[in-house]
């Protein structure tokens, strides 16, 4: 991953990230030094390392009546995450409390990135104890192709049995012959059937992924939809029996 992509998920934007490597290379710096390494303005700087001041990414001192600033070692980055995540922990509670669960509506997220369909899974390693799931698997490796795997592997550690129905493919049909040894079983349709996307159920919740042209899923908190779904998933996985459906089949 680029280390400015790690430092926006650490919470600096373009320029801050631009500032803060500026620092690294520099050490110990003055702001207009550090303004000509990063090539942005000194009064961008200025406002910049004061942010940065605050975060910890950087520290500043006095040397000769002109203020420098030196970055803090990169190891204490992973201290600084560690904090947050303590923090977020610690107000947890507070924020399950203000958390919707209530009322007549069902709750509804929408993700429009790879990253909201990855949290989407780790959703599912954190409260599933089984999972059902009905999509084109060539359509999941596509886009998480590189993460998937390790959900599977995650799946099977935690011991979360998978039932699964997919449009035929060769890793579909090899995802069949490899299902006991990851805690899954497969029944497969037919290609006839146009299925581009991934729909997961588990507990109350529905997850559906629409993986082509962009990325965009959403998840649906409700025990009502989650049973409706649940039930049309079985009649599908009752029809199939094992074999594979054809678009005559189904009349």
């Amino acid at each position: 991953m680029h280390i400015k992509v790690v430092l926006r998920q650490l919470g600096l934007n373009e320029r801050h990230a631009a500032i803060y490597l500026a620092c690294l290379e520099l050490g110990s710096a003055s702001v207009q030094k550090i303004s000509e390494k990063s090539g942005l303005a000194r009064s961008t700087c200025e406002f910049a390392l004061k942010s940065l001041v605050e975060k910890g990414f950087v520290t500043s001192f006095k040397k000769k009546n002109v203020k420098n600033f030196s970055p803090e070692d990169p190891k204490k980055l992973v201290s600084l995450a560690k904090e947050r995540v303590k923090l977020l922990e610690e107000a947890l509670p507070q924020f399950t409390v203000r958390y919707f669960k209530g009322g007549s509506l069902p709750m509804v997220r929408l993700y429009q990135s790879e990253i909201g369909v990855k949290n989407i899974l780790q959703e599912i390693l954190d409260e599933a104890t089984e999972l059902v799931s009905l999509g084109s698997i060539d359509d999941i490796y596509a886009v998480l192709g590189h993460f998937f795997p390790k959900f599977t592997a995650e799946r099977v550690k935690r011991k979360i049995r998978l039932r699964t129905i997919l449009r035929r493919s060769v890793l579909a049909e090899k995802r069949q012959e490899t299902g006991a040894q990851e805690l899954r079983e497969v029944r497969i349709i037919s290609e006839e059937y146009d299925v581009t996307s991934v729909t997961f159920i588990w507990n109350n919740k529905v997850a559906m992924c629409s993986l082509r042209d962009g990325v965009v899923a959403f998840v649906i908190e409700s025990k009502e939809l989650a049973t409706i779904q649940k039930t049309m998933f079985e009649l599908i996985w009752n029809t199939l029996g094992g074999t594979k459906l054809s678009v005559e089949n189904n009349g």
